[in-house]
């Protein structure tokens, strides 16, 4: 699975297939943990996107509840841009349903360091204040630098420090399937 942004990879870690049996996983824990009735899935943009639809999928195929699914741009939240200085788009939120009271599930592909998740509660938190939020991440690779952990995660992948995590979705890539890199990214 060649990645334009990070070249030939290192070893494939996830085929489609595996990528469906760890979010199937993943959804029935959340269908063990959670009140489905009060739930609604928040993709970060962008693979978290197509992400919270697949468990919501999920979800509704086994137990016939339909969670709603939103997404939220964290471009006004990073607190590693200035977006005085950048060119950045930033785009409405999406969420198809008040926050306030609800259970979120905020679903991303990679886990690194925390930063966009913390972002994406801060997102979150200005429309309306859930009553939970949980943590959904395909990879889980390591490397916190912020106090924040994955209630659900579909593998987890110790990386060294110059070593980067690749994700591909049907809905984006035109494929499934999840890669490790050498080196620093290309963006």
């Amino acid at each position: 699975m060649a990645n334009m942004a990070y070249g030939i990879p290192k070893a494939q870690l996830m085929a489609g297939d595996a990528m469906n049996r760890a979010l199937t996983r993943m959804a029935h824990e959340m269908m063990e943990q959670l009140d489905l009735n009060n739930l609604v899935f928040v993709g970060i943009r962008r693979r978290g996107v197509p992400l919270a639809q697949r468990l919501a999928d999920i979800i509704e195929k086994y137990e016939h509840v339909k969670c709603p699914v939103g997404e939220v741009d964290i471009a006004m939240y990073r607190d590693d841009l200035d977006p005085a200085e950048l060119k950045i788009k930033v785009q409405e939120q999406q969420l198809p349903v008040d926050v306030t009271g609800r259970t979120v599930v905020l679903v991303d592909d990679v886990l690194h360091t925390g930063r966009t998740v913390r972002a994406a509660m801060d997102a979150i938190l200005d429309q309306g204040r859930a009553a939970r939020i949980c943590l959904a991440v395909l990879i889980d690779r390591g490397h916190r630098e912020l106090p924040i952990r994955a209630d659900f995660v579909g593998k987890n992948v110790p990386t060294s420090g110059n070593e980067r995590i690749g994700v591909q979705m049907e809905e984006i890539d035109g494929g499934d399937g999840v890669a490790l890199y050498d080196g620093r990214m290309n963006r």
